[in-house]
């Protein structure tokens, strides 16, 4: 009996010791670094060592925070440019712990930080671009004009502004929303590492104002093609008109030249059969107008002494 009882008495005794060092131990891992907590207050330094530590059981705590870098991704939020044309921003940033104990004292968790990121952030996002330019938010300093055809395919109007120099670009405006935001912060135990602007984009109604726009030049640059594609295929079509006249031209003053060669050589052929027997010629051309002379539909008279019919009369019948 007592020798049961004192194997249950240091059977708690065992767990009794078991439960205190586990309360006296804690492991902190790489990448976290840890704040003990005495009676709700933080005491001693930032434990930044991965590996085994010890507090007080019963009486401390820890709390344990990120040392890597952590994601702040802010709201798209609707803002008026310096020229008063509203546009979404939509901004992230990268942030750590490095105070954890006035992170704690100030913001206690992750949640906590996130939520004065937000106030800060976009306070500053939001003074910042309205305070500057459109063009200035959307271009780099370094960026480059474009030339030759894709500057050609830009329309007159926008070529002015496209051209126009800008005093500082998107790089500078995240550079300044950095500094503003890092005056403030550090009293959070927070350090901003980065801010960036992921993404601008028109509000509703100015977008359809401008694909209007968009449209109406895109519709503009496809007029002047066509219109410089008629001009074109009517000068084509002139060209070619005037080298099908020339052609008919030349091809016509051959057909004449042709025709009189071979008038000309006929006649020289008529001429010179004529004169070698004129009587001949004479009387074979009065036959064939014999021939010719016949005529269904009208009635030729002549008198019998007429010369028309010499040769006939001449004639002698054949015995």
């Amino acid at each position: 009996m007592k020798s049961s009882i004192k194997s249950a008495i240091l059977t708690i005794l065992i767990i009794a010791v078991f439960i205190a060092l586990s309360a006296t131990v804690y492991t902190l891992q790489e990448g976290q670094q840890a704040i003990v907590v005495q009676f709700g207050r933080p005491v001693g330094d930032t434990i930044t060592d991965a590996g085994l530590h010890f507090k007080i059981p019963f009486i401390q705590e820890i709390r344990v925070f990120e040392k890597r870098l952590l994601v702040w991704d802010g709201d798209p939020n609707q803002i008026p440019t310096k020229g008063r044309e509203f546009i979404w921003v939509d901004t992230t940033a990268r942030w750590r712990i490095a105070d954890a104990k006035k992170f704690l004292e100030n913001v206690a968790t992750e949640v906590g930080a996130q939520s004065r990121l937000d106030d800060i952030i976009d306070s500053v996002v939001r003074d910042e671009v309205s305070n500057s330019e459109l063009v200035e938010l959307v271009r780099s300093v370094s960026w480059v004009i474009p030339e030759g055809e894709e500057l050609d395919a830009i329309p007159k109007e926008r070529e002015e502004e496209l051209k126009r120099e800008i005093a500082r670009g998107r790089e500078e405006i995240t550079r300044i929303i950095l500094t503003n935001a890092r005056k403030i912060i550090p009293q959070y135990g927070i350090e901003l590492v980065d801010v960036r602007i992921k993404r601008l984009d028109y509000v509703e109604s100015v977008r359809q104002k401008v694909y209007e726009r968009m449209i109406s030049e895109r519709k503009r640059i496809a007029a002047q093609f066509r219109s410089e594609g008629e001009g074109r295929s009517a000068e084509i079509l002139g060209e070619m008109e005037r080298e099908l006249r020339q052609i008919r031209s030349m091809a016509y003053r051959q057909v004449q030249e042709i025709q009189g060669k071979g008038d000309a050589e006929a006649t020289g052929i008529y001429g010179r059969a004529y004169n070698k027997d004129p009587e001949f010629y004479a009387f074979l051309r009065t036959l064939e107008s014999y021939k010719e002379g016949v005529n269904s539909s009208s009635m030729l008279v002549l008198t019998t002494d007429s010369d028309y019919y010499r040769y006939l009369k001449d004639a002698e019948p054949q015995k």
